[in-house]
Formats: C-alpha cells, sequence, structure tokens
C-alpha cells in the first residue's frame, strides 16, 4: 500500500497505526502471533522454545526463498545492453541485490547459530550478565543473545572506540 494512498482524518499523510500497518506488510513476520505465556509458565519453558524455533525456520525459509529469486532473477535478467548506461544500471542493481544477499547469508548462519542455542537450552539469556533477555525483546529480534542493557553499553562503547 502505498504511502500517498493513506488518509488521516485531516485528509494528509499517514497516521503512526497506518504506518506501522505499512512496515508489517513487508515485514518477514507478516502472520507473527505474540507468544502468550501461561500464568506460571517458567520462562524459556518447551512451548516458549518451540515457539521462537518455529519463528526462526520460518525465518530462515522466507531468506532461503529471496536467495533463489534473486539468483532466478541474475539469470533471467543477465542481458548484454549496447548502450553502457543501460549495462551500468544493471549491474549496479545486480550489484546491490548481491549486498543485499550478503547480509542475509550473515543472518541465516546467525538464525543457524540461534536455532543451536534452542537446541542446548541456552537461548533467551544474556551472554554477558547471564539475566533473562524477555519474550517481547526475543520476538522483536529473535537472534538476540544480549539484554537491552548489556546490548545498549556494547553499541556505547563501540560509538566510543569508533568516533
Amino acid at each position: 500500500m502505498p504511502a500517498k494512498n493513506m488518509k488521516t482524518s485531516s485528509g494528509s499523510g499517514s497516521t503512526g497505526l497506518e504506518a506501522a500497518a505499512f512496515v508489517l506488510v513487508d515485514s518477514p513476520f507478516r502472520n507473527f502471533v505474540p507468544y502468550d505465556p501461561a500464568e506460571g509458565e517458567p520462562y524459556m519453558g518447551q512451548s516458549q522454545l518451540d515457539h521462537f524455533r518455529k519463528m526462526l525456520l520460518d525465518w530462515r525459509r522466507q531468506l532461503m526463498e529471496e536467495v533463489d529469486r534473486t539468483v532466478n532473477h541474475m539469470q533471467d535478467e543477465a542481458a548484454n545492453f549496447p548502450d553502457p548506461a543501460d549495462r551500468a544500471t544493471q549491474e549496479e542493481e545486480f550489484s546491490i541485490e548481491l549486498k543485499t544477499r550478503d547480509r542475509e547469508r550473515k543472518l541465516i548462519k546467525k538464525i543457524a547459530e540461534t536455532l543451536e542455542r534452542i537446541d542446548t537450552e541456552d537461548y533467551g539469556y544474556c551472554d554477558t550478565c547471564g539475566v533473562e533477555i524477555g519474550l517481547r525483546r526475543l520476538e522483536a529480534r529473535p537472534t538476540a543473545s544480549q539484554c537491552v542493557d548489556c546490548k545498549a553499553l556494547s553499541e556505547l562503547r563501540e560509538r566510543q572506540l569508533h568516533a
């Protein structure tokens, strides 16, 4: 849904809710259902681990499908244009696609590492301090290995070193 088709009560722009709905349409978690823990359910019990395992497997499957689409697209669309500007445009488009796929390749590797953590029942706890990362943070970023506080400190240190 293009942003220009969104309307607010004043008739222009988009509301925060509409913008959020727009983002969710393009999200890899379109059919995402948040986990609703039962009262007294232990943190990272089997049902929670199963929830995150399914989430990660679905995400990995979607990324792998994108890789396949890219390969097919590049094979189908590869052409030797006589115009140098057209060739340059096509090469730039392919370059951008390959960079995107490289980031996704790294993400697929991180998903595999996270699935291993689930199998060893080490998932959901901060690597730095050992506290629970939290269901909502893990649902927002299933590959998270640090709690919000430790991640914020880590990013602050990194900014200070590279500033």
